[in-house]
């Protein structure tokens, strides 16, 4: 099977199993590895990158500038900007993750955190780099619902291409508002944190769905968010060995019994719930 695409407001058609980089770059003697590893990604067809200006202070957009020395038109990169209350630092962090990046362009800059300061001056400042084409689409992370209300209360708001936020089968609380207001709004999710909460993939009801499939339990993890409208993952990987367990996810159908025993195990939520930040 194919990996699942998903279509961006914009139109553009990405690939639903991406690679995600937080915590790479941490440790020299495992760099080449980690390079490796994202190459092996690309190859597989997991071309959605995304990294961010405060991962090891912007020494994981450095690795990810190595990985992709060579194929960057193969790659969907996706970077992030700490929030601000100043345009102009927007604009500054921007440049500095194009330099460590090793390219022209961003494809994907998402503000990383929801802050006190005003959003329209980020809205304007995101407009300015689509206009400079330094990047070719924005969007948001970790926004919860009376956040991304705001946003697209505001002028230029509408033109948000995801929300990227924690979601997996031990963290579901996004599916009580914040996941059917964006699915109303044609935005996509982008579920980061995939494998969940520490412990979920220990969970007997996983092991048991794992081992009728000749799985893994993070395999798993992976089917049951593929298999859903409007939503990408990023997990990462720092191996090319994990990375290619996490491409066979995508050909793993779960049924509609896995699916009940999931929830059993898993239950979705019975009301509203705080987005909560691993």
């Amino acid at each position: 099977m194919g990996i699942p695409t998903l279509t961006l407001p914009s139109g553009e058609v990405i690939s639903a199993l991406g690679q995600g980089t937080r915590g790479l770059a941490g440790d020299p003697s495992r760099r080449d590895e980690e390079i490796e590893a994202l190459r092996v990604g690309i190859d597989l067809g997991l071309t959605v990158i995304d990294t961010a200006d405060t991962y090891r202070d912007g020494g994981t957009e450095e690795l990810v500038a190595e990985a992709i020395a060579d194929r960057r038109d193969s790659v969907f990169l996706i970077s992030k900007v700490a929030a601000s209350d100043d345009r102009n630092d927007t604009l500054a962090a921007c440049e500095q993750s194009l330099n460590r990046l090793g390219t022209d362009r961003i494809d994907l800059y998402l503000l990383h955190w929801r802050d006190s300061g005003p959003l329209d001056e980020t809205v304007q400042a995101f407009t300015s780099l689509m206009t400079q084409g330094l990047i070719r689409h924005w969007g948001v992370s970790n926004f919860d619902l009376p956040d991304l209300v705001e946003l697209t209360s505001i002028a230029g708001g509408t033109a948000i291409e995801t929300n990227q936020v924690p979601y997996n089968l031990g963290r579901r609380g996004i599916e009580a508002d914040l996941l059917p207001l964006c699915r109303e709004a044609g935005v996509p999710v982008m579920a980061y944190a995939p494998f969940g909460p520490d412990g979920m993939l220990d969970h007997p009801a996983l092991a048991l769905v794992a081992a009728r499939h000749g799985a893994t339990a993070a395999q798993v993890g992976l089917a049951w968010l593929l298999r859903q409208d409007m939503l990408c993952t990023i997990p990462r990987a720092s191996t090319p060995d994990h990375v290619r367990e996490n491409r066979a996810a995508a050909d793993l159908l779960l049924t509609d019994d896995d699916l009940l025993e999931l929830d059993l195990a898993f239950p979705p939520p019975t009301g509203p719930e705080p987005l909560r930040i691993p």
